[in-house]
């Protein structure tokens, strides 16, 4: 189904991919320019492992992010391998790239990205976290070094924390969307179900409330969603790698599980509007996060 347009503005609808090595703000990115979080954050890099559709319609223009996992240059293994396949997939056919790097830095991890990006598809540079600089006069320069290396069609530096200079970064996606009827209603954020933004959610609290005790071998299943007419039931199951993990995730008398729990809850509630009765319970499942196959039966792509 498609929305009605101003005859006056052409309607322009097209794919941006958020690209960028690990831990430099894509996701917080993605959030805060559709205005609801349906990608994860997390200080941990490798949080994102899924390629995410969020939308944003502005007036005539509507923009369909691809949020995909930063690219993995130093490690192998399935999960890798399958999180750089998703990063190929999504750039193939996009409209527009924004290339997410770190101010004040730049890395061998952002050049490996340079040769994959779509030659066609309009390239901007979004320079992130530029709240955390130091010096504000340096920005210049750093960015100089870079185009004289690297082109762009467009440098923007932005916070994405501080949700500081989105709309310009909007209006330059907006320059490389084709016209094209919307793809979604006007009120679409994402096209992935809410019982995919609920396990991310329970995921995210995990990155944030376990740290590093815990390592990447950890996803979230939801095995039931029971829609009561005062509460929502979710039944959802952490998958971890080794017996050792389990112990990590409850806690000490299972307090920390019962914080991931509360917070997530929370999370949820706000998300669907209604009250949530949330259990999460953890079963063991070795070596999952290295055969593909079980990274597809889980819902990895």
């Amino acid at each position: 189904m498609t929305m009605s347009s101003d005859s006056s503005t052409a309607s322009r609808c097209g794919f941006v991919a958020i690209v960028g090595r690990p831990n430099v703000g894509k996701s917080t990115l993605l959030n805060a320019l559709i205005g609801a979080k349906v990608s994860i954050v997390s200080r941990k890099a490798q949080t994102t492992r899924h390629r995410i559709h969020g939308v944003f319609t502005r007036g005539p223009e509507q923009f369909v992010f691809v949020d995909t996992p930063g690219f993995q240059t130093r490690h192998g293994g399935a999960m890798n391998r399958m999180m750089n396949r998703v990063v190929t997939q999504a750039l193939a056919d996009v409209d527009v790239v924004v290339h997410v790097v770190e101010a004040g830095k730049w890395s061998e991890g952002d050049a490996n990205l340079l040769p994959l990006l779509p030659a066609r598809a309009r390239r901007i540079l979004a320079v992130n976290k530029t709240d955390l600089l130091k010096d504000r006069d340096a920005l210049f320069p750093y960015v100089s070094r870079i185009m004289a290396l690297h082109p762009y069609d467009a440098v923007v530096p932005v916070s994405a924390a501080k949700s500081r200079q989105l709309d310009h970064l909007l209006d330059e996606i907006a320059k490389g969307l084709p016209e094209g009827e919307p793809m979604f209603e006007e009120d679409t954020l994402t096209d992935r179900p809410v019982r995919f933004i609920a396990s991310e959610l329970i995921r995210e609290k995990i990155f944030r409330l376990v740290g590093d005790e815990l390592p990447y071998g950890s996803t979230v299943v939801i095995e039931q969603w029971e829609e009561q007419p005062r509460v929502t039931r979710i039944a959802a199951c952490v998958i971890v790698d080794r017996d050792s993990h389990r112990p990590i995730l409850l806690g000490t008398g299972g307090e920390r599980m019962k914080r991931i729990a509360t917070e997530a809850r929370q999370d949820i509630a706000k998300l669907i509007d209604k009250p949530v009765h949330l259990e999460i319970y953890v079963k063991v499942r070795k070596g999952w996060a290295e055969r593909e196959s079980a990274l597809r039966d889980l819902g990895y792509e």
